[in-house]
């Protein structure tokens, strides 16, 4: 990586910028400042993959179908556990909440922030009320699963906002069932609901 100086001459920022950015840097795990050596870039492994900053900046760098799959394996590994845990111990707020993000997905417009946000409500909600604090912190990666799904697919139609409520839905009455076991499979649903919508519609475009 440039060193300060390099930075400075070539993109015309005062050196404090330079250091300001590479201490944030370094603080996501993407480069390791050394001594008489300079500023090293990491390595992929070492990186903050669940870091918002990073994720979002993953995104914008453009969409691969490797990236989002593997987004889409982390969701499938982790969503329906916090589903199954919020059926052990719902609550009628917990509810409430729920049926009102359910009600913001079904007469939003279809495109991107309205319907986006009602749905990462959703999940956050679904996160919080598994009582493990680190499923809230899971959100990031959610938020970004769904940010690149809706910037292909949107605006969606009423049909495929009708069926991704009603799947919803059903984590919503296996929830305030108390049923484990039917909350994760409906979870699990969503998420492949959403993974194949992606990939059927934009298979021309995402590389193989």
């Amino acid at each position: 990586m440039p060193t300060v100086e390099e930075m400075y001459e070539r993109f015309g920022v005062s050196r404090v910028m330079v250091r300001e950015v590479t201490k944030t840097l370094t603080a996501k795990g993407l480069v390791n400042p050394k001594t008489k050596v300079g500023t090293l870039v990491l390595p992929p492994e070492r990186w903050n993959w669940f870091d918002p900053d990073f994720l979002a900046w993953r995104v914008r760098v453009g969409l691969d179908a490797e990236f989002f799959n593997q987004l889409t394996q982390m969701r499938r590994a982790v969503e329906p556990r916090a589903a199954a845990l919020a059926a052990e111990q719902s609550s009628a707020s917990v509810i409430i909440d729920l049926r009102s993000a359910l009600d913001a997905m079904a007469h939003s417009d279809g495109g991107n922030r309205e319907f986006a946000q009602a749905d990462l409500r959703f999940h956050v909600t679904v996160g919080a009320a598994s009582g493990n604090p680190l499923f809230r912190s899971f959100a990031s990666v959610v938020e970004t699963a769904l940010a690149a799904s809706l910037s292909l697919t949107a605006p969606l139609s009423r049909e495929a906002i009708a069926i991704t409520v009603a799947r919803h839905r059903s984590i919503v009455d296996a929830i305030e069932a108390g049923d484990p076991d039917g909350a994760a499979q409906a979870m699990l649903g969503v998420i492949n609901e959403g993974s194949d919508r992606l990939r059927d519609k934009t298979a021309a475009l995402l590389p193989d």
